[in-house]
């Protein structure tokens, strides 16, 4: 892979990320980057998921937990940004055009 290619593709986090490591769109190394979440205009630090084409994240629900033990999530629609925290000042940024 050509550094050309492996920093554009690095650049913008992906359309849809998790942090439950049980969820199908969890992927661990995108995580250890720092990733933040604009939803709505407002920075958010309590995103469980979110998807940006599809225009939605999950926060925890206060502290209920479902039967299983994990946080019960509330889905919130709005427009949704993302981006690499490890980049600095002004990275790019990823959002439904």
């Amino acid at each position: 892979m050509t550094e050309e290619t492996k920093s554009g593709a690095d650049l913008l986090p992906p359309d849809r990320l998790a942090i439950r490591p049980t969820s199908p769109h969890f992927d661990a190394d995108k995580l250890q980057r720092g990733v933040g979440i604009r939803f709505k205009g407002t920075v958010r630090t309590n995103v469980e998921e979110y998807c940006i084409s599809e225009g939605w994240v999950k926060v925890q629900a206060g502290k209920s937990m479902d039967r299983k033990g994990q946080p019960l999530l509330l889905k919130l629609s709005g427009p949704v940004e993302a981006w690499y925290e490890d980049l600095g000042e002004n990275p790019p940024v990823a959002k439904k055009d």
